[in-house]
């Protein structure tokens, strides 16, 4: 018994470290942000209840819920243009080629480097005048087009940049779960005189449902984080057409200094993504008969 009860102790001093860190940088903020719906706090000033009035400013603020419509839009281009890039360099690296390793590599590259340094870089790719895009455009006798001072280009832009940044992840998925397809159903469809497409559409397709779930979850997760891009690119402009709900929500607090209500839009946007993502894995598990 008294062993027993050593082994419990040694065991809670382990756990004692994660369990300080836990209370610290996330059960805190957790329940402080939680007091902070209910009062309006300007950092300097004391906190002040205000009761419901944040979600009452909530329900009435357009400029945020425009913002929650970008992010849709980013995710609407961004997740498609991300499995399919992402899907198709997977099955070209999954085959038996020269300098495979490094090409593997080299896709996973931009993905360990800073987000900030991969932005700064496409502004000056995107640049109006000196950028290189329109440099090549005006080359070959096309127009320079505006895009991160159109607000109809600012968008899209945004999200090929982001899936350049995030392919390589994405690849590495789908490579696992590619390999992970027995080989002996191939070898049977290559019998049958099967066509690649067929191949691929009856048996790579079905066997990779499990990380074509993940992906689209990572996806929407890190689509709805989107704050990095736009604040360093468009800083949410032109005409809020990049703004971002985590950018909107970031200015509130730290330009504005509207904590209370900033918590507010906080919570409820961890709500919306939760839902979001919850629906979207029923929907997908019923389509592959999970």
């Amino acid at each position: 018994m008294r062993f027993k009860n050593s082994r419990n102790k040694i065991g809670y001093i382990f756990a004692l470290p994660y369990i300080i860190h836990f209370s610290i940088f996330v059960a805190f903020p957790i329940v402080f942000s939680f007091l902070l719906v209910f009062h309006r706090w300007d950092i300097i000033s004391p906190m002040k209840w205000v009761g419901l009035n944040n979600f009452v400013r909530l329900s009435q603020d357009l400029i945020f819920f425009k913002s929650i419509g970008n992010t849709f839009i980013f995710l609407i281009i961004h997740i498609p243009l991300q499995i399919i890039v992402a899907l198709a360099l997977a099955e070209f690296l999954n085959q038996k080629i020269r300098f495979r390793g490094f090409f593997r590599a080299s896709y996973f590259l931009p993905v360990v480097v800073s987000g900030v340094v991969i932005t700064i870089l496409w502004q000056q790719l995107y640049a109006q005048d000196s950028g290189v895009l329109n440099s090549l455009l005006s080359k070959i006798g096309l127009i320079k087009l505006p895009w991160l001072t159109s607000s109809k280009l600012a968008m899209p832009s945004i999200a090929i940049m982001a899936t350049w940044k995030n392919v390589g992840l994405y690849i590495i998925l789908f490579l696992v779960g590619l390999q992970s397809v027995p080989k002996y159903m191939y070898e049977a469809a290559d019998i049958e005189g099967a066509s690649h497409w067929e191949k691929f559409r009856h048996i790579t397709l079905p066997m990779i449902n499990p990380t074509m779930i993940l992906v689209v979850i990572l996806s929407t997760i890190g689509g709805f984080s989107l704050f990095i891009e736009p604040y360093i690119m468009t800083d949410g402009g032109p005409m809020n057409s990049t703004l971002s709900a985590m950018l909107y929500i970031y200015k509130q607090a730290f330009s504005f200094y509207h904590m209370g209500y900033a918590a507010t839009l906080g919570f409820f946007f961890a709500l919306v993504v939760f839902s979001i993502v919850l629906i979207q894995k029923k929907v997908i598990e019923k389509d592959v008969g999970y």
